[in-house]
């Protein structure tokens, strides 16, 4: 983490304030996935509704929100939160959570272990600590502001790679954007040396970009509490992002281009135009 003691006072008591937070979010991601996990062990007897096409909500998705927003209004009462299940709760000091309790619950509900735990927290719409946890994996991504990315204790960095070709590219498509352009992308990306990768867990796909895992990650349109934690994690371990507007982030969501410092240019070329993005990234 980074060295406090060159920081003014008023900087190393935000710095503390963040590392504070981060450890409560690690914590209580990994508090929420083990619940998630009671769920997940007993699938046959989860309810299950759809709130779109392929968009799925269990009780579990809705529980273990719930766990996380006790938990959070105990430690932080006057901090806002943003979560996928429940109306948001105003906050008056700057600070927002914002928790997806299951992202990937078209897996999570079909017995596929790949599902996980998001919890960030912004400040005046800046994420500044974000927790990835993968229950099934016992994997825990988290990282804070100036301060680096980690998994389960070791730093991680993005990928050295340089090329499309060298590695796997994740794609995402959202219900509520147009998706024909979709197979475009990737026919483009095929057609580069690449290859494609989607696991329906848009969280988890962001934090294996932080780990190196995967090259990029591309989504025409995600809410915030699938991406923002992700995003940060990618910045913290050396990628590049297109960085999204701090004042309609949490309402609206943002486009998502990540991936590692040498090879976003190359990702950010496939997706620009169809993305309606500008022509080149910002520097």
């Amino acid at each position: 983490m980074i060295a406090r003691e060159n920081l003014s006072s008023t900087a190393a008591d935000i710095m503390n304030s963040h590392s504070e937070r981060l450890i409560f979010a690690r914590d209580l991601s990994e508090r929420a996935g083990k619940l998630g996990m009671e769920f997940f062990r007993k699938l046959d007897s989860l309810t299950i509704e759809a709130k779109g096409h392929q968009d799925l909500v269990s009780e579990a998705d809705r529980e273990v929100e719930l766990f996380v927003r006790r938990e959070l209004a105990k430690a932080y009462p006057d901090d806002g939160i943003v979560g996928e299940e429940h109306a948001p709760k105003t906050g008056t000091t700057g600070y927002d959570w914002v928790i997806d309790p299951i992202d990937g619950t078209a897996n999570f509900v079909r017995g596929i272990p790949a599902w996980c735990v998001a919890i960030a927290c912004a400040k005046d719409g800046v994420t500044v600590t974000a927790a990835i946890h993968e229950p099934s994996t016992g994997e825990t991504f988290y990282g804070e502001k100036g301060g680096g990315a980690w998994l389960n204790g070791k730093p991680i960095r993005t990928t050295k790679s340089k090329s499309l070709g060298d590695g796997s590219l994740g794609i995402g498509f959202s219900s509520r954007r147009e998706t024909k352009d979709v197979p475009v992308l990737i026919a483009d990306l095929l057609a580069k040396g690449g290859v494609f990768y989607r696991n329906a867990s848009g969280a988890l796909c962001l934090a294996y970009v932080a780990a190196g895992r995967l090259i990029g990650y591309i989504e025409n349109n995600m809410n915030a509490w699938d991406c923002i934690a992700g995003l940060l994690l990618i910045e913290e371990a050396g990628g590049r992002i297109v960085t999204p507007d701090p004042k309609t982030v949490l309402r609206e969501g943002t486009v998502i281009v990540a991936g590692g410092a040498d090879v976003y240019d190359d990702i950010y070329a496939l997706c620009a135009k169809t993305f309606g993005l500008p022509e080149k990234p910002a520097s």
